[in-house]
């Protein structure tokens, strides 16, 4: 049995907002409602969703970058909610991020030798010499030049760079990186060439990822198991080919029929989205998709479906996840 790299429970992150009068109700926006999953040694999960799912403030919290309102994160079976700066800080070597925008991740006012040595600063015992050595090395693991060291990020186009930004993550040897939507600033023909060089990475390092997109064919490319967000919480999660082969929210479903896919010759029966996205702002009773859902029933304005299997590891929180294979027939 592989051990547990990421094991997330129940994660609640609501965001105060201002009040519009002095004696008005507190209002939030509910980012995170009780999110939970795990992740294994050498895997890849991912977690998909539209923009305003939840989606980077789950990776903000899971790397402890804000403070979470209720929950566990463990990683290496460490807790890291609650902890100060100084309790994560030998902690950080374990976990590392690797940021959207390549460009404005780096500190251009530094060389790339000395922001990809930054995380070593969690690990006291290193030399100078031990600190050179390292960074050489892993500018060398990610297809860089030893002597790229000494330069500074605008000589660098955007795929470079974030070779760079892996190349810090990897630094201080970690168990666990999240990477926030890695090559969706970058051509398509260098996102093939970062997401091979993650997958190269992994086999080489045994490197475990937690990977946010809303590409779904990115996900199906380099991860092993996923989930799908929507306003903050998982409503179906499994491993990936289980997911693209049987989605059981009807939420799936749509987002997989919008991945353009010429080599399967079929054409498809596109289901269309109803009704607006709800607010974040909002609690309401029942699911969170019900005003979208072509499978809405009366049910589904009452009760608030719970995740539950569909078939071994694979769970789905719909009330009618048995009927999603029917949805667009005939």
């Amino acid at each position: 049995m592989s051990k547990t790299v990421l094991k997330v429970t129940d994660l609640v992150r609501h965001y105060p907002l201002p009040k519009e009068k002095l004696f008005s109700d507190q209002r939030y926006v509910y980012a995170l409602n009780g999110v939970s999953f795990e992740i294994k040694e050498g895997s890849s999960f991912g977690i998909v969703g539209e923009s305003g799912c939840g989606k980077s403030t789950l990776a903000r919290n899971v790397m402890a970058l804000e403070e979470t309102d209720s929950g566990s994160v463990q990683i290496l079976g460490n807790e890291v909610v609650g902890k100060s700066f100084s309790e994560l800080r030998p902690l950080r070597q374990h976990f590392q991020m690797v940021f959207q925008d390549p460009y404005g991740s780096l500190d251009p006012h530094h060389t790339v030798g000395r922001i990809v040595a930054e995380p070593l600063t969690a690990i006291d015992d290193l030399s100078k010499e031990e600190r050179a050595k390292r960074v050489e090395e892993v500018l060398s693991s990610v297809g860089l030049k030893p002597t790229d060291a000494e330069k500074y990020p605008h000589e660098f186009s955007g795929g470079q760079r974030q070779r760079i930004a892996i190349a810090r993550a990897l630094i201080t040897r970690p168990a666990l990186i999240v990477a926030d939507e890695p090559v969706s600033a970058l051509d398509v023909s260098v996102q093939a060439q970062v997401l091979n060089l993650l997958r190269d990475l992994q086999d080489e390092f045994g490197v475990t990822y937690m990977f946010i997109s809303h590409d779904l064919a990115v996900v199906e490319y380099l991860c092993d198991e996923m989930a799908v967000m929507y306003l903050g919480s998982v409503v179906e999660k499994g491993r990936t080919e289980d997911i693209y082969a049987n989605p059981a929210h009807p939420y799936t479903r749509i987002l997989l029929d919008a991945v353009p896919n010429p080599a399967s010759g079929k054409k498809r029966n596109r289901i269309r989205l109803d009704g607006g996205v709800a607010g974040q702002t909002e609690r309401r009773q029942g699911c969170a998709f019900q005003d979208r859902c072509p499978m809405a029933q009366d049910k589904c304005r009452s009760e608030t479906p719970a995740l539950k299997s569909v078939g071994g590891d694979h769970i789905a929180a719909c009330h009618f996840s048995d009927k999603v294979s029917q949805l667009g027939a005939g």
